[in-house]
Parts: structure tokens; C-alpha cells; sequence
């Protein structure tokens, strides 16, 4: 039988269909008409059209298949129209889980993330952990929280589903690249002007990806596991990614008040002309938690693997610069 991973243009999504392949399994992969398939053109994949706000579309997708990665999902934390982020994350939840009832599945994974459980500092949190990322009027957060609230229903509906959150997710293959991935393209090139200090969870896209395979064969149905490696504050990451750059660390750290007038004022000029802006409102509330986890729960039931994240970083950047990204 064959694994379908939608999402699988995306980052992790890409890097799930890489790990599946390594494995000699057969898989499909979503598309839609305007995805972007670089991450996956080269890959021994089939190709389906579909949208996982369609139901009938995840039906004829998931014919012949045992299994699901649902990785797909609207991630941004600015969008002209936040409400599609509630039709995609939360709408498109309900659709393909229905539709993965009707096939009868031995098993789906579902891609959530650390904003649908908490920030916490300096004490980690871990899967018990309540979300408290209201107060950050976030819609990304928001809609993956009420998403993976629509996937627990399909549990006790009988749906053999396994929750994974993923925390900051760094690596290889980054094409578009993600938030994280502009980070370290930002930090080595010289361009990051500022910071606001706070904490991250950093884990390698690769170990993520091999966290999803360990989750649908071990994991246990509705539990959640924390994908996460290392604890560390934003000052201390970003001199990280310097040394490994060989490059001087951004020095400029902007008191939160005005970093959060600077990401206002960026929305408003986004909500002109239409372009996501630099830094959003929501992500500098976000930057200033201290989002620390303690993963240990996927390490000792799953085997999450632990690459070091300096590592981790060096590959990313090697290739960045590879792929026209750095220079």
C-alpha cells in the first residue's frame, strides 16, 4: 500500500516524501494546479491533484493508500484575508480527515505545531502544556490550535490519528525559504537589522521528517509528541549562525515597544500594497515568549533522532549558499 503526504512541496512535507523513499516505500504526494514542485520534481513520486479543503478530491487521493501525512496547511503569520487561514488550516482539517474515515486508514499523522500548545520559559513545556498563545493574536497559532481540536474529534470518532508539533524547524531544501530559513539567510548575509531577545526549540528538518515515519509506526492514537532538539535564546541562536557564518552577529537589540510600533506600522503598509511585511505585530508578541520545550516524550517512545543543531546549521547554510540563496 502506498503513503500519501500532502504538503509534500513544502519543507517538511519534501523532506517526509525524501525519508519514505529512503525507505523503499511508495508514495504519493498532493499537488494543486499552482504548487510550487521543485522540492519534489526530481523525487520517485506520484502525483495527485487535489486540495485538502475538498473531501471528494482526498477520497480519489487516498485510494490505494494505508497511511497519510497530512502536513499541508496555510503557514504565514500575515495574509491579506486572515480568514483563509482558518478555511485552509481548520476547513481543509475537517475535509481530508473525513475523507481518510471513508478510506478506512491504518494510519494518519498529523502535522500541528508548538504554537498550538504553549510558550513557556524558563521551565520547558511539554505535550500537557495549555495554549496560551491568544495573547499574541496570532491567526497562524490560532488556526492550528482550533485544527488540531477538529483532529482530537476525529479520534474519539475512531480515526487512527497520531499528533506531531514540530518546533523551529531548520535545514536543507528550504526553497521558499520558511521564516526560519530567512533567519539564517538574514544573520549570514548581514541584513537582520534587529532582534528582541526570547527563547526558541531548534530541530533539523531532516530528524522532523524521520519523526513523522516513527510516529505513524510507533506512535500511540491521540497522543501528541513535541518534535524538538534544543532549548535556546534568540541572542544566543543568532551568534550561533554568526560564528558558523564567519560573519559579525546583529548587535542591534530593539526594546519591545518599538519593535512592536515596527511590525504595526509593517502591516499597515502590507495592507497597501498587498506584499507580506517584513516582521508582523503578532510575531514580535510571539518573539518576546520564551518558547522552550521539553521533547523528551518523542525521543523515548518514538526514538526522535537528535542531530546537534550546529550541525544542522552548517548543512543549511552550505546549502544556501549551493542554491543562489547566499553568496
Amino acid at each position: 500500500m502506498k503513503k500519501l503526504v500532502t504538503g509534500a512541496t513544502g519543507f517538511i512535507g519534501s523532506a517526509i516524501a525524501r525519508e519514505l523513499l529512503k525507505d523503499g516505500e511508495e508514495i504519493k504526494v498532493l499537488v494543486r494546479k499552482t504548487s510550487d514542485t521543485r522540492n519534489i520534481d526530481k523525487l520517485d513520486v506520484e502525483k495527485v491533484f487535489g486540495d485538502i479543503r475538498d473531501s471528494d478530491s482526498m477520497k480519489k487521493a487516498l485510494v490505494g493508500c494505508d497511511t497519510l501525512y497530512f502536513t499541508a496547511a496555510y503557514f504565514a503569520h500575515w495574509a491579506p484575508d486572515p480568514n483563509l487561514l482558518y478555511d485552509v488550516n481548520v476547513g481543509g482539517t475537517k475535509a481530508t480527515l473525513q475523507a481518510a474515515m471513508a478510506r478506512g486508514l491504518e494510519k494518519v499523522v498529523y502535522t500541528s505545531t508548538n504554537n498550538a500548545i504553549a510558550a513557556s520559559g524558563p521551565n520547558p513545556a511539554n505535550e500537557e502544556k495549555a495554549f496560551n498563545y491568544w495573547q499574541t493574536r496570532d491567526h497562524y497559532s490560532m488556526s492550528k490550535y482550533i485544527a488540531e481540536n477538529e483532529a482530537r474529534i476525529f479520534v474519539t470518532r475512531g480515526l487512527p490519528l497520531v499528533i506531531v508539533n514540530p518546533t523551529l524547524v531548520i535545514g536543507i531544501n528550504d526553497i521558499k525559504p520558511t521564516p526560519s530559513g530567512q533567519m539564517i539567510i538574514d544573520v549570514a548575509s548581514q541584513k537582520l537589522p534587529g532582534y528582541i531577545d526570547g527563547g526558541v526549540n531548534l530541530i533539523d528538518v531532516e530528524d522532523v521528517a524521520r519523526g513523522h515515519i516513527l510516529a505513524a509506526k510507533k506512535g500511540k492514537v491521540g497522543e501528541r509528541y513535541l518534535f524538538g532538539n534544543r532549548n535556546i535564546t534568540v541572542h544566543d541562536y543568532l551568534h550561533l549562525i554568526a560564528e558558523i557564518s564567519g560573519v559579525k552577529p546583529p548587535s542591534l537589540k530593539l526594546p519591545y515597544p518599538i519593535a512592536l510600533t515596527l511590525g504595526h506600522l509593517f502591516e499597515l503598509g502590507a495592507s497597501i500594497n498587498k506584499k507580506p511585511p517584513m516582521v508582523t505585530a503578532s510575531e514580535v508578541r510571539i518573539g518576546r515568549m520564551t518558547e522552550w520545550y521539553d521533547c523528551s516524550k518523542a525521543v523515548n517512545e518514538l526514538g526522535l533522532p537528535q542531530t546537534p543543531i550546529e550541525q544542522t546549521i552548517h548543512k543549511a547554510l552550505d546549502w544556501f549558499k549551493q542554491n543562489g540563496y547566499l553568496h
